[in-house]
């Protein structure tokens, strides 16, 4: 290709193509050692690319070396020089720019170089940039799998006291070490009409308590009203499991037997059987747990229960809990309805003691009837009443009546309108317990009893 003739101009660094000036020996600009070549023609005549030997200019340029021969091309530039990042390591090679005629590679390496103004010193190695990026839509398989892995993915529980650390495996917090609540520390639950409430208590490390409640209809359409506790035997093996078991069987085998038309009497009674017997299996063990521990004893709990249908109360326990009646008319009088199976009734009972005495003796609360596999015999006992005006029934374990002992001062303590917020007067009833310091476990039940049918007898 021709070129026009072009105006004589200063001389130029053959590097940089900065101006020169006369008798300069390094480019002012790139500091290129001007005595490495000859000087500049002052005109441009049009070259042959790649010629060998002297063109027409009359400069000696150096034939290019053979691909095969293996021999580095000769420097003639800065920018042919390998360069560093800042570290001293070797910059990565890049292919000399669009245009430009490529050096063999030496020792059949890959071309090297350093892209860098001789001028500035900036790189120029980043990959050319498209105008556009193409974007993809998100895989909705993807999404929806993140979604899962989320929903999935458990937030870790914060401590209820210190509400900063973390809660380890076994429930103990990894800053402060607090004990943290468990799942049967406190219950609350409603079932239609009637309401429970069940807390660990100040001093006992674990709830041994359990309760169920619940509602169905008489096959006439009566509704009934249902509500079992159960308090495991401490000095006993896993009291814990022996409560809620008994409870639940107590409340499965009310609801099976009432809608078909059992007496609620006799459903009662064969519900506390069915309690035991849901009790006595935990003590069934393969022998090698009794090998490990001989001198275990079998799980065991208390029970009381009580239903309301049809202008009826029924009651049923064995062991020390209890139900206690509390009419709305608070002129009216209370009445305990059970009698403990305990040391202290039994001495009340032989006329051997009063009962200020009996129960301020340390064995008071020994009891003489439970539900386990090592119970003397199964007893339970069973009554019925026909209340003659509105009340609350109260079903509770030792936990809470240790602190209204009597029907005059349970009455004293529950609120005026339990018959009408049940959930509300079972929360006050614990709270006193707590109040008065927590010994024990602590559960209530209550049982609204609406006004009764004219006609109906008296309890």
């Amino acid at each position: 290709m021709s070129q026009m003739p072009q105006q004589a101009a200063p001389a130029k660094c053959p590097s940089c193509a900065e101006p020169l000036e006369s008798g300069d020996l390094f480019c002012g600009a790139c500091g290129y050692d001007l005595s490495a070549v000859p000087a500049a023609p002052q005109d441009h005549p049009t070259l042959t690319m790649g010629a060998a030997g002297v063109g027409s200019s009359g400069v000696d340029w150096p034939p290019p070396e053979p691909e095969s021969s293996g021999k580095p091309a000769a420097p003639h530039l800065p920018t042919d020089l390998p360069g560093t990042d800042s570290g001293g390591k070797p910059l990565p090679a890049s292919p000399p720019p669009h245009g430009s005629p490529a050096s063999p590679p030496p020792h059949g390496s890959p071309p090297h170089g350093s892209p860098v103004s001789p001028a500035s010193g900036v790189r120029f190695d980043r990959p050319p940039e498209p105008d556009e990026y193409p974007l993809q839509a998100p895989d909705p398989r993807v999404a929806a799998s993140a979604a899962e892995s989320a929903e999935t993915t458990e937030l870790p529980k914060v401590c209820v006291a210190c509400r900063a650390g973390r809660v380890d495996d076994d429930g103990y917090c990894e800053n402060c070490g607090h004990a943290q609540p468990r799942e049967r520390d406190h219950m609350e639950q409603e079932a239609g009409p009637v309401a429970a409430v069940s807390d660990r208590g100040l001093r006992h490390h674990r709830n041994e308590d359990a309760f169920a409640v619940g509602h169905t209809a008489l096959p006439d359409g009566t509704p009934a009203a249902l509500a079992v506790v159960c308090d495991g035997v401490s000095s006993a093996t896993r009291p814990d499991e022996a409560s809620m078991a008994a409870s639940r069987a107590a409340i499965e085998g009310l609801l099976a037997a009432l809608p078909q038309g059992t007496h609620p009497q006799q459903a009662l009674h064969d519900a506390i059987v069915a309690a035991a017997e849901a009790v006595n299996a935990l003590a069934e063990e393969p022998p090698s747990a009794r090998e490990h521990a001989p001198h275990q004893n079998a799980p065991a709990c208390t029970i009381v229960a009580a239903i309301v249908a049809s202008g009826l109360l029924v009651v049923g326990w064995v062991g020390d809990s209890r139900v206690y009646w509390v009419p709305v008319d608070r002129s009216a009088p209370a009445a305990r309805l059970t009698e403990d199976d305990s040391w202290a009734a039994q001495m009340v009972a032989a006329g051997l003691m009063s009962e200020a005495e009996a129960y301020a003796d340390e064995r008071a609360h020994a009891i003489t009837g439970w539900l386990g596999a090592d119970a003397y015999e199964l007893e339970p006992h069973t009554a019925s009443f026909k209340p003659d005006r509105p009340g609350v029934v109260v079903v509770c374990s030792d936990g809470l009546w240790n602190y209204a002992e009597t029907a005059e001062e349970m009455a004293e303590v529950i609120p005026p309108d339990a018959d009408v917020r049940p959930l509300h007067a079972a929360r006050v009833l614990v709270g006193h317990a707590l109040d008065g310091g927590g010994h024990d476990n602590v559960t209530v039940a209550l049982l609204p009893f609406p006004e009764p049918p004219q006609g109906a007898g008296s309890a």
